[in-house]
């Protein structure tokens, strides 16, 4: 025979766990007043996802690096582009049910938000592996004409976007394939169905720090991604 309950449901945590589905990231553990561990909601990371400013804030237990909150910041800002179809380089383009898209892959999935939210089953990436020898599309482009001549001297011939190559020099090596995933993972998620899974293919050089930022954005749901 179950046992009867002897108080009412914990609403906070039950709100924290609908929080959680659409914000992983920032939810987070903590030790209640009986010294077990919960989930607490990190309220300065949930700022930083509602908001549209790069914001301040003290540290709490998550995986973290330069430039991640600008990072949130990339991922939920809008832009003013869209798709252009062109018929004549198709084949089939009244009947054909598959779509390619050529573009700056974090654009795009800026823009399949609308069409395609929650209704993807399926996602395989291969971003760079940050080797040192990967160009890398980079997110910020606030620099002198001189600083990125320094920096890169390379730019996409088919979208104009400004690469630079990460070598194992740059202060942050890490921290900046990082920030690159990260703002692509969260618009990734925000793609699939209740049902879908991602494939991600990577070397040894960032699985451990990819498979923490799955953790973060994908949530517990999503253990075999790797």
């Amino acid at each position: 025979m179950d046992k009867l309950r002897m108080e009412t449901t914990d609403l906070t945590q039950a709100n924290i766990e609908k929080l959680a589905v659409l914000f992983p990231a920032c939810v987070t553990e903590t030790r209640g007043k009986d010294g077990k561990l919960k989930k607490a909601v990190n309220f300065d990371l949930l700022r930083q996802m509602l908001s549209d400013v790069v914001l301040e804030g003290n540290e709490a237990y998550e995986f973290t690096w330069v430039g991640k909150k600008a990072a949130i910041l990339e991922a939920t800002r809008p832009i003013r582009k869209t798709l252009r179809p062109c018929p004549a380089e198709s084949v089939d383009w009244d009947s054909t049910e598959n779509l390619y898209i050529e573009g700056d892959n974090l654009e795009v999935l800026k823009l399949l938000q609308e069409s395609y939210l929650g209704k993807v089953k399926m996602i395989y990436i291969d971003p760079p592996y940050n080797t040192g020898n990967d160009f890398i599309y980079r997110d910020d482009f606030a620099m002198s004409g001189e600083k990125y001549s320094e920096e890169t001297g390379q730019v996409d011939e088919e979208t104009g976007d400004r690469l630079f190559r990460n070598t194992d020099s740059n202060g942050r090596f890490h921290s900046d394939w990082c920030s690159m995933i990260y703002s692509r993972l969260l618009l990734a998620r925000n793609l699939l169905s209740d049902d879908g899974v991602i494939f991600v293919s990577i070397d040894d050089a960032e699985v451990e720090n990819l498979r923490k930022i799955c953790d973060e954005v994908l949530g517990e749901q999503f253990q075999d991604y790797l």
